[in-house]
């Protein structure tokens, strides 16, 4: 006997067998994503600054907007993640490949996307914000982070490499770099004199480090009385007032390198009362490695204790 079914009742049923195939199917179509890596796995972080982000638990296509963070990303061996970074980030050397999306505070919003990145990683000093929330609007996370000191570096360090699953990688540049800092402690303390230091950020014009800054804060670590030390972050000086201040040592921290800084020599060579100039104590400094927020700050504060104290130079290895 022929059962005739209505037309409604049959587009019902249809259906009906259409979703039972497909919940029958999700459970092979979740593994079978898991395997070819299209899936991703998300964990919810809260980063230094105290924004909870929803980051993938195995990020692959990582974009560093400082140069810092990706010094710190090659630090932790996770420089397979890292997609793209922003301009002046040349260090390691290897660093110098990567695409580039702008300075970190000029980011070119557009070359960011092109990079698929299912994170990035920010800083708060210097990221444009409008770009940040740019970038959380179209659901790319951004990880943020914040090092004011040595002691904040560290943290940040630590909390990276957590959020890219290589704790103790993390701990163990850490635990390196507060031995580094601890010996430099105590052999400055075994010094008899702070001299006195004034320390020029470029040629010109003439700008010093005032205390809230990693400068001040290296320059006390490792024995020397900063000159320059008070509230203004990034004072101007004329030559008058450095004259008057009378420097022991003068370091220079700039990109700048030959002709330029040679230049800068002989026109402080004029005033040969000075006693920096008298004792040859005009030093021109690499500035990545004592203004960036990274490892290499232990660096850094171990070139200025050689500078300040070359009397107990040889005992830092």
């Amino acid at each position: 006997m022929n059962i005739h079914v209505h037309p409604i009742f049959s587009m019902l049923f249809y259906h009906i067998n259409k979703r039972v195939e497909y919940l029958l199917l999700l459970p092979v179509i979740i593994a079978s994503l898991a395997l070819s890596g299209e899936a991703q796995a998300y964990k919810l972080v809260t980063d230094p600054l105290g924004r909870k982000v929803m980051a993938p638990d195995h990020p692959k296509r990582i974009v560093a907007l400082a140069p810092s963070i990706t010094e710190m990303i090659f630090a932790l061996e996770q420089e397979r993640r890292l997609k793209g970074a922003t301009r002046y980030s040349n260090f390691p050397p290897e660093a110098e490949k990567l695409p580039k999306v702008g300075s970190y505070v000029y980011l070119d919003l557009e070359r960011i996307l092109a990079l698929k990145p299912d994170l990035c990683i920010a800083v708060k000093d210097g990221n444009p914000k409008k770009v940040i929330d740019k970038l959380e609007s179209l659901n790319i996370p951004v990880y943020a982070v914040d090092p004011r000191g040595l002691d904040t570096v560290m943290e940040t360090i630590l909390d990276v490499g957590r959020l890219l699953n290589v704790p103790k990688k993390g701990e163990a540049i850490v635990q390196e770099m507060r031995s580094r800092i601890q010996r430099v402690k105590f052999l400055a303390a075994k010094a008899g004199h702070r001299p006195r230091v004034f320390f020029q950020i470029g040629i010109t014009p003439i700008v010093a480090v005032g205390t809230n800054t990693f400068f001040h804060e290296l320059i006390t670590l490792a024995g020397g009385k900063n000159l320059s030390q008070g509230p203004v972050p990034y004072p101007r000086y004329s030559k008058e007032q450095i004259i008057a201040l009378s420097p022991e040592v003068f370091i220079i921290s700039s990109m700048a390198r030959g002709e330029a800084f040679e230049r800068v020599k002989t026109e402080w060579g004029r005033w040969p009362s000075l006693p920096a100039v008298k004792n040859h104590r005009i030093h021109l400094v690499d500035s990545d490695i004592l203004d960036r927020a990274g490892p290499r700050l232990a660096d850094g504060l171990e070139l200025l204790f050689r500078l300040i104290h070359p009397e107990l130079a040889k005992e830092i290895p």
